[in-house]
């Protein structure tokens, strides 16, 4: 791989004046060669990988001179943008070491600093990925063992400090074990001792710190088949399990064990020595996790074995494809490509991997790391691409979830429910319904039924009622929706003797004639108020309410479109309508009466509604926690408005707050370049007066309360309501674990564990007002379970 052969490879992807450009190469032709050459190192080729990366560095070492700073520069970004081809990389420094020194301590000094820039400013993930590299320099001799033994010892060192969370300990534990699969065997053969105490410090650690938050995590309830197991207690035992195997593992790539002889002669670097920042409470540390555990070797019929759950192959394999799905998250057909390419795949049973470790990111609690239909499209892409296997395991994946859905935590059969529905929508919607016939008979409100009931209701939305009429057994006919249609209370038999029906007919046909909505607020005018026989003068008409709502929302019925343009056009009418909080909910009921068959349409006008300011976030609660939804409390889309109605609230909070900062940041550099004695630009004439600040904050502080208070509500009705059902239960002697029971606690641990970073900011108010020592110890619980998150 001679250098004048690497500098013309791509020539051909240049335009037609390749020929004259490739004489007069400028510095930017050569540093975008250079980086091509090096983050393309590792990927297939016809020659093999110790070649490639022996030409590399030989092209490399002959540009040092010129360009050493940008190729430094490219390679502490593979560290992070490219951690799947890590000993590719550390082999490539090692060899540049070796000639020569100065780069290698170079490049040694800047990704420390690049460490300490990371944990100073808490990108965490990145921190760890720099060290996990620095520990394989030891294996290519650029780095001194002894040095990076007191980097850990420093670590560690951090599960000593008083007075902090223990996620924050726990990360740094974390840190260093995950690194201790390339580096444990170095460690062990030269600084045996060290190592071992090393390792008893961490053991004591694990062996005594809390486990509150475990509960709150696990995507099943039960330990059967598979445990679901902490994720630093796994980790620590299939550390322990390596150790007892002296360190040695069949998983790593290590192409420097073939320049062993190069690299042992070359000088080491001994790293300076870094201590971990102090702790920040604004700091926010990764949460913990609970290992998915789907499939064991029993589950695979034929072929390689999978690695057992304490194996440090299963944790290795496992993080490979984790970060294969970081990288390609935006491309899924790159992504599929690349899981299904795995470099030691004829080894593994690699597509029960695959689904294990795609599902195991789609349950993750609180929530997934990427959205929800990126899992289901990366699925159907790998069933397009292994269509003779991949199925067959995605089907058996589906069977054993369905069968563990009765411990299954609430949050991940919601995911289950939405990936299932999509998945079947690509497959013409055949499935083995007859499989899960015996659901129709259970109690509706167990797992099973609801979630074929669910995954039907879902399916409807991607598809049609007659569909799924024609697609599923006539057995399940107490599961099939009911045919989405709007009701019209005013047009049906016997409507005459309801007040307000003439009003109606009226109104109906003014709206037809394309009537303003000063007229149709005429119309309304003169309806009797059934509120009228209170003491007072009543704040407002449901009659009217009524009538205008369901007319309206009747003539819209044909499609969303028709349905929005109707509330825009009436908007002034639903807003003097809509003046106090009983009005909006008064709102609310009617859009359920019109629509309570259609669930989708309910969630849309609903989202709507909030949009324009007709309805506001805390009587969506309200109305959602009153007597009139209680039949429909465990229906999947009552959760689907609630949360969409806190995303709303948190969105519009997190953009007032934006607007602060950015106002004050901008206030703040026209106040220092005042003091510079610089001229203000004429383009910053919108730098905001204090007075506009001060305007700005009260905006949202009162936006804050109204956020804080939509907590409190919500808090506040699931402690009235499970506290109301145990109190029953105890009285009449009965057991409160019922299924619905299960559902609605599940429901509130969703709450905190979905909206946690928002729900955070007031958990001293919660702790005083609601989650007091007064209330009963299944509620508190799923409290301390949240608190234990970030403690």
């Amino acid at each position: 791989m001679s250098r004048r052969r690497a500098f013309s490879d791509d020539s051909d992807e240049e335009d037609g004046r390749s020929h004259k450009r490739r004489r007069t190469s400028g510095p930017t032709d050569i540093e975008d060669r250079l980086e091509s050459l090096i983050t393309r190192v590792g990927e297939k080729s016809t020659s093999s990988l110790e070649s490639n990366l022996e030409g590399l560095a030989s092209v490399l070492e002959a540009d040092l001179p010129n360009y050493k700073h940008k190729i430094i520069k490219i390679l502490c970004e593979c560290v992070t943008d490219l951690p799947e081809k890590l000993s590719v990389y550390t082999t490539l420094v090692g060899l540049l070491n070796a000639r020569n020194y100065n780069c290698g301590g170079e490049f040694v000094e800047i990704l420390v600093r690049n460490l300490k820039e990371s944990l100073k400013t808490c990108q965490f993930e990145n921190a760890r990925l720099i060290v996990r590299f620095l520990s394989d320099l030891v294996n290519c001799h650029v780095i001194v063992a002894s040095s990076l033994l007191a980097m850990f010892d420093n670590f560690v060192e951090v599960t000593l400090e008083d007075n902090i969370p223990q996620v924050r300990s726990d990360w740094f534990v974390f840190m260093v074990l995950s690194a201790l699969p390339w580096v444990g065997r170095e460690l062990f053969e030269k600084k045996e001792t060290e190592f071992s105490a090393l390792l008893q410090t961490i053991e004591n650690y694990l062996n005594k710190r809390q486990k509150i938050h475990v509960t709150a995590l696990r995507v099943w309830t039960s330990d059967d088949p598979h445990p679901q197991e902490e994720y630093l207690d796994c980790l620590w035992a299939q550390i322990k399990m390596l150790k007892n195997n002296k360190w040695m593992e069949r998983q790593i790539l290590r192409p420097y064990l073939a320049f062993d002889g190069v690299l042992c002669e070359a000088l080491q670097h001994t790293l300076p020595q870094i201590i971990p920042p102090s702790h920040d409470d604004d700091a926010t540390y990764p949460l913990p996790s609970v290992v998915f555990r789907m499939f064991d070797y029993t589950d695979v019929p034929e072929g390689p074995v999978m690695p057992g759950s304490h194996a440090i192959e299963r944790y290795l394999v496992e993080e490979h494809l984790h970060r294969i799905l970081h990288t390609h998250h935006l491309e899924r057909k790159d992504c599929a490509a690349a899981l299904l390419s795995f470099p030691t795949k004829v080894q593994l049973p690699l597509n029960y991997m695959i689904v294990e470790v795609v599902f195991s990111q789609l349950f993750r609690l609180p929530h997934p790391p990427y959205l929800e239909i990126f899992y289901g499209s990366l699925l159907i892409e790998l069933c397009k691409l292994q269509p003779s296997t991949m199925p067959q395991v995605l089907a058996q994946a589906t069977e054993m979830l369905y069968e563990r859905i009765d411990t299954m935590d609430t949050s991940c059969i919601e995911r289950f429910v939405s990936w299932f529905a999509y998945h079947l929508s690509n497959f013409q919607f055949r499935w083995s319904w007859d499989d899960w016939s015996t659901c129709v008979e259970m109690d509706p409100l167990l797992p099973k039924p609801m979630f074929v009931k669910e995954v039907l209701l879902q399916c409807l939305r991607l598809s049609y009622h007659q569909r799924i009429l024609e697609t599923v057994p006539d057995s399940f006919a107490p599961l099939i929706p009911t045919k989405p249609h709007p009701v019209y209370k005013y047009e049906k038999e016997g409507a005459g003797s309801l007040p307000g029906t003439i009003t109606a007919y009226k109104l109906l046909s003014s709206i037809k004639s394309k009537c303003t909505p000063e007229e149709a607020a005429m119309i309304l005018k003169d309806l009797p108020n059934p509120l009228s026989d209170e003491e007072g003068d009543p704040a407002y008409n449901p009659l009217k309410i009524d009538v205008f709502v369901s007319t309206l929302l009747f003539l819209g019925s044909k499609s969303f479109s028709h349905s929005f343009a109707a509330i825009a056009k009436f908007h002034y009418v639903f807003k003097t309508l809509a003046e106090t909080e009983d009005a909006q909910i008064c709102i609310l009921r009617s859009v359920h009466e019109v629509w309570g068959t259609h669930q989708q349409m309910m969630c849309v006008l609903i989202d709507k509604m909030l949009k324009t300011q007709i309805i506001e976030c805390s009587a969506v609660a309200n109305w959602l926690f009153s007597s009139v939804m209680t039949p429909h409390f465990t229906s999947f889309f009552v959760w689907e408005i609630l949360h969409s109605t806190i995303r709303k609230m948190n969105k519009h909070v997190a953009k007032l707050q934006k607007e602060v900062e950015e106002a004050k940041d901008k206030l703040e550099a026209a106040e220092r370049r005042a003091r510079d004695g610089m001229d203000i630009d004429s383009k910053d004439d919108d730098v905001p007066t204090e007075e506009m600040i001060e305007r700005m904050e009260e905006k949202l502080e009162s936006a804050q309360s109204e956020q804080k208070n939509l907590f409190l509500i919500i808090f506040q009705r699931f402690i009235m309501i499970l506290t109301e059902h145990l109190a029953r239960c105890e009285a009449e002697g009965q057991d409160y674990n019922t299924p619905w029971y299960k559902w609605v606690i599940e429901r509130l641990q969703q709450i905190f564990l979905l909206h946690h970073e928002q729900v955070y900011k007031y958990i001293n108010t919660l702790e005083n007002l609601l989650f007091t020592s007064d209330i009963d110890l299944h509620i508190l619980e799923v409290f301390q379970h949240f608190c234990a998150l970030r403690s």
